[in-house]
């Protein structure tokens, strides 16, 4: 695994031919258990690395496009599994718990509800009131910039951009994890602004 802007986050990565651009999944390191985010299938090596890490508590989907491999990761880890309840009635794939906006399951964890993405209820992470870690609809095509989902897969176009303004809005985001493309790792909520 790559490490990114500190000790407390890596990620793996694989390269998606079809837009050009890399999809990601994070790990967030803490005492109190590991918390992985959108797993791809991981390589052995990557594995040993989380595991080197110490315990993950809890794998997180942050919306159903994003589903991956993160109930056999869950399995292989003994971690409880969470999804977005936007979409629990609908989501594929049994969890042990559903996250939604202002849910405080994980101490340091922000939950927030993207609307007008291409699924209901998708959720947007804020740890530590400084990494922003987001599923769909925020992502970046080009280096140092951030955008939204193409409108053709927006359900909302306006509905995304206000859940987007809330998030513009607090001041502490420096690094804006995107599961599909380049993370950002300064400037954050400047780039939030931007993309309205």
């Amino acid at each position: 695994m790559k490490k990114c802007h500190n000790d407390k986050f890596y990620c793996w990565t694989e390269f998606n031919p079809e837009r050009d651009i890399d999809f990601h999944s994070y790990v967030w390191v803490r005492e109190q258990g590991n918390v992985v985010i959108d797993p791809l299938s991981i390589s052995l090596h990557d594995l040993k690395h989380l595991q080197s890490l110490g315990e993950t508590s809890h794998v997180i989907v942050t919306n159903s496009d994003h589903i991956r491999d993160a109930k056999n990761l869950a399995t292989i880890l003994e971690a409880k599994l969470i999804g977005p309840k936007g979409e629990q009635a609908i989501f594929p794939i049994e969890c042990d718990a559903w996250l939604g906006e202002g849910d405080t399951l994980i101490d340091g964890l922000q939950v927030f509800e993207m609307q007008g993405s291409k699924t209901p209820g998708e959720l947007a992470l804020l740890i530590d009131n400084t990494t922003l870690i987001t599923g769909d609809l925020i992502r970046s095509h080009q280096g140092g910039r951030l955008c939204l989902l193409p409108d053709k897969k927006l359900t909302d176009k306006a509905a995304a951009k206000a859940s987007v303004k809330k998030l513009a809005q607090i001041d502490s985001i420096k690094s804006v994890l995107v599961c599909d493309g380049w993370p950002v790792f300064n400037g954050g909520v400047s780039l939030l602004k931007d993309i309205l």
